[in-house]
Parts: structure tokens; C-alpha cells; sequence
């Protein structure tokens, strides 16, 4: 299993054609998790590209990283302000630990693995009395996606995109289905947001060599057009089931 995990990890490095968005995407929502929770214990499912959690981890006092790819474990471990940071190599469904955390952050994560509501149960045993979880997944009816599809370039909105395969996706979502899975499970959506609010697709954003200011303009508007934006963000409190 990990060394099929690690056949998608070449879609994880700088060559990337969707660069730009995992660059905006990876290192915005960090900054809107920070203003959510802060200090205290992080359990992150994933380092895949590492923007992210670079830019966590300076705020809590303790992060544990589960990555199921010895190969983008090793890569991101031999990056410079890592050591502090705890990488266990580990797939998310057999992880135990009988640690509690503050925050367990689950990025782009939901639409890899086979099923989604066993992830969310287990973690949610990973909390501690006031914990809580966020999750960030992609969006099927994003803006751009919604666009290709009327002028008949997207079949169907939950259509996989090459992307999407070459990163090992095997599902997107709506901002209703991931409540949906998420309430379940038995939590309780204490707050959603968008993130990336783009009318067209990264090949023509890149054509118009957009400024930073603009690009920096698509994820401030998107914050409250969750059902738009190519990303949605969720955080969950555990409630009851």
C-alpha cells in the first residue's frame, strides 16, 4: 500500500502544471486555520507538497505528521525547519496513538482515501476535550468547473479530472455532501469558507500573468463563497452521533 501511495508522489513536486494553485491554496488556508486554533497539540494526515505545514507549525507546541509515502515523508523531512516536527510513516487507517490533540488537520486528504467516514470516526477518537477538526477538500462545483461544464468541456461536475488521477483522487465534493459525511460521523459544522475563487482554469490564469494582488483578491473574495471556490474548508466540532 505505501509504495502505492508513493507512485502519485511526482505530482507533489515544484513541476507541477497546477503550481500556482497549490502555491495560493497551500499557503492560504494555513493562515485561516491559525485564526481558527492555535497553540497547543496538531496532528496533520499528510505533508504532500509541505506548504502547509511549514506554515503551521510554528504556532503549536507539539505536531505530529501521519504520512503513509516513505517517499514524500524522506522529502519533507530533509527540508530546513522540519526537525522539530514528528513524521510518522504510517497509512491514516492503521494509525494509533494514545495521544490526544488540540487540532487534527485533515488537507486534502477526504478525496484520497477509500473511505472517508472510517477517517473521520477514527480521528475524531484522536481529540481532546475541546479539540476540534479541520478539513479542506476539493470542490466539484467550483466556478471554473461550473463555467467548463455549460460550455460543454466538463461532462459531468463530479468528473476526475487528469489532475485529479494524477494525484491519486478518488472523489471531489459540494460544500452539501462534505457536510453531509461530516454530520454523519458525528460532528457538528461549526464553519465553512472557500477558498480560491477562480473563474478560469490555471493554464489561462497563467497566460494572463495575473498580479499578486489579484491572485491574493481571488482568495480574500472566495472566503465567503465556499460553494464556488476550488477548495471548501470545514471546521468540525465532535458532537453526537
Amino acid at each position: 500500500m505505501k509504495s502505492y501511495l508513493d507512485d502519485f508522489s511526482g505530482a507533489y513536486d515544484d513541476t507541477s502544471p497546477y503550481e500556482l494553485d497549490n502555491r495560493l491554496i497551500l499557503n492560504w488556508y494555513p493562515q485561516r486555520v491559525l485564526r481558527l486554533v492555535s497553540g497547543g497539540s496538531l496532528l496533520e494526515l499528510g505533508v504532500g507538497h509541505g506548504y502547509s505545514s511549514l506554515a503551521l507549525t510554528p504556532h503549536f507546541s507539539r505536531h505530529v505528521i501521519v504520512e503513509g509515502s516513505q517517499q514524500l515523508a524522506a522529502r519533507f523531512c530533509q527540508r530546513r525547519g522540519t526537525a522539530h516536527i514528528e513524521v510518522v510513516n504510517d497509512l491514516f487507517e492503521t494509525f494509533e496513538t494514545q495521544e490526544r490533540f488540540d487540532l487534527v488537520v485533515m488537507g486534502f486528504v477526504l478525496e484520497h482515501v477509500e473511505k472517508p467516514e472510517q477517517i473521520l470516526r477514527q480521528y475524531k477518537r484522536f481529540l481532546s476535550p475541546d479539540g476540534v477538526v479541520i478539513a479542506v477538500a476539493p470542490n466539484c462545483r467550483a466556478l471554473n468547473r461550473r463555467i467548463g461544464h455549460e460550455a460543454g468541456l466538463l461532462p459531468e461536475f463530479e468528473t476526475l479530472s487528469e489532475a485529479d488521477l494524477a494525484l491519486g483522487h478518488r472523489r471531489l465534493f459540494t460544500v452539501e455532501s462534505l457536510h453531509t459525511l461530516a454530520e454523519s460521523c458525528g460532528y457538528d459544522v461549526a464553519r465553512t469558507e472557500g477558498i480560491l475563487l477562480k473563474p478560469i482554469t490555471t493554464e489561462q490564469m497563467l497566460r494572463l500573468d495575473l498580479s499578486d494582488d489579484v491572485l491574493q483578491a481571488m482568495l480574500k473574495v472566495g472566503v465567503e463563497y465556499p460553494e464556488l471556490c476550488v477548495a471548501i474548508m470545514v471546521e468540525l466540532l465532535p458532537g453526537r452521533e
